[in-house]
């Protein structure tokens, strides 16, 4: 069965300032979308699932249907406030969607297969799909998932701080949890974390979740059940977020596994402004190298 590439496409891109995920980056207008999904169809992905707000649905299609039919089959799955939440009265000032964990789950309906989780304005690199690709196929089984693991100084950015999840591995380089660090940066050819957290210098190797994550279709259930409790403790809380570290960090105390796929590829992604044409160039430079064809879907 070919996997399924779910794509998270919801955010509002409060650090970016615009809505990043259909911003051209390509010599043809691509987006960096286009990148991952071309990648996704010659790694052997089958479909994939934009997780988007409703509103942007107009737009999507009218981006994506035209060049992707016929290369790939596409759904589109909308993020609302109020699904799996059964019932329950949401405080008015809750202004934001409930988070990544819940933008997945709600693609519950339409996903039958392993699939893979990815963000809409992160490169991940071909190796890193043709890795996922893999495991879904051949090793993946409701209590074995895994994660994509960067190399945390590929990871920065050089013109502000950025938030990453630290991966910690247990002895056989398994993922034993996650801890989100934030305001990291590279400063005297050393890696910080200004977070008041220890340590404060990280390993430039350290691996890090770029939130590339593949999954047994039965994570579903197992994330509507503990989205159950986090609303039960979290409802009234209007920035409560319910992130997919936490589900995996659950599953991992219940006697799961996630494995942690290293890769080497180099990632690259729009937080600031000013990273956008660091983007550019870089497409640019795969490019020439041959890595993907000056227009992709011509």
């Amino acid at each position: 069965m070919e996997p399924t590439l779910v794509i998270l496409a919801a955010g509002m891109a409060s650090r970016y300032g615009s809505m990043k995920q259909i911003q051209g980056f390509g010599p043809g207008g691509e987006t960096i979308m286009d990148y991952s999904i071309y990648d996704a169809i010659r790694a052997g992905f089958g479909k994939v699932a934009f997780i988007i707000r409703r509103e942007f649905a107009d737009n999507f299609k009218s981006i994506f249907e035209p060049k992707l039919k016929g290369k790939i089959a596409t759904d589109y799955v909308f993020q609302e406030m109020d699904m799996f939440t059964d019932g329950a009265s949401i405080p008015a000032d809750r202004k934001k969607p409930w988070g990544t964990a819940h933008a997945v789950l709600c693609a519950m309906d339409c996903v039958k297969e392993p699939f893979a989780v990815i963000n809409a304005d992160d490169f991940y690199g071909m190796q890193a799909f043709t890795d996922s690709a893999d495991f879904l196929i051949n090793d993946c089984t409701e209590t074995n998932n895994a994660i994509i693991g960067y190399d945390l100084l590929k990871t920065l950015s050089a013109y502000g701080t950025v938030n990453r999840g630290v991966c910690t591995l247990d002895k056989i380089g398994n993922l034993a949890g996650i801890t989100e660090r934030i305001n990291i940066s590279e400063k005297d050819g050393k890696v910080v974390c200004e977070d008041n957290m220890e340590p404060r210098e990280l390993p430039r190797d350290t691996s890090v979740s770029m939130n590339f994550w593949c999954f047994h279709p039965a994570f579903f259930g197992y994330t509507q059940k503990v989205f159950r409790e986090f609303l039960q403790n979290n409802i009234n809380d209007p920035k409560a977020e319910f992130f997919i570290p936490i589900v995996a960090d659950r599953f991992i105390r219940d006697g799961g596994t996630i494995e942690v796929i290293p890769t080497t590829a180099e990632w690259f992604g729009v937080t600031y402004k000013e990273d956008a044409p660091a983007v550019e160039k870089s497409l640019r430079e795969l490019i020439n190298k041959g890595e993907y064809p000056e227009r992709l879907w011509s």
